[in-house]
């Protein structure tokens, strides 16, 4: 997507303005992604989407593996490009703004896990499993219904079905871990590729 495509996105401006209200982000990874580092991984690339100011991306470059963190903050991914320079890790982790709905992997790509922690759209969950390679890893976590019943102004869409992403998952992966966090209104999820 071009830079003019982008400059009036409300999800680029909504997430601007949360990132630059929310001062210093602590970098902190994904509770998955510590999981995901206990288990058996191929090796290979990261993709973290909707990544925010991602403690994941640096927790994964930190181990070795190089990262691709997809948002459409600009906020979010200069703090975290600052805080990857900080930490040395700036060559591990290529930085791509872009709107995830028409955002996608290049063709080829295949990475060892593929991370999206508190971001759902049906529309996005394919392309991205697709880019898993054999033996990786699909990360997910995003609300659930319960998550509306306490905000009813939290679109639908933005909220995994009954069993989603489960119930959208090839032959090809097996779910590994299925976490429902009632008091968070969301669900954690990994699946391994076959």
């Amino acid at each position: 997507m071009r830079d003019g495509e982008l400059s009036a996105h409300p999800d680029r401006m909504r997430w601007n303005a949360k990132y630059e209200a929310a001062g210093q982000p602590e970098f902190m990874p994904h509770p998955l992604v510590e999981w995901a580092l206990s288990e058996e991984l191929p090796d290979g690339p990261v993709l973290d989407l909707a990544c925010g100011p991602s403690g994941s991306a640096l927790r994964f470059a930190a181990e070795g593996r190089a990262v691709t963190a997809v948002d459409v903050s600009e906020v979010a991914l200069r703090l975290l490009r600052h805080e990857a320079r900080r930490r040395g890790l700036s060559g591990r982790i290529a930085i791509v703004q872009a709107d995830l709905a028409t955002w996608r992997p290049s063709v080829g790509d295949e990475y060892a896990v593929v991370l999206c922690a508190g971001f759902w759209d049906v529309r996005v969950f394919g392309p991205a499993i697709e880019a898993v390679r054999p033996g990786g890893l699909v990360l997910w976590e995003a609300f659930t219904g319960e998550a509306r019943r306490r905000r009813p102004s939290l679109p639908a869409e933005w909220c995994l079905g009954e069993d989603e992403p489960a119930s959208l998952l090839p032959e090809r992966f097996s779910t590994v871990l299925q976490q429902d966090l009632s008091d968070q209104g969301k669900r954690r999820f990994a699946a391994r590729s076959a």
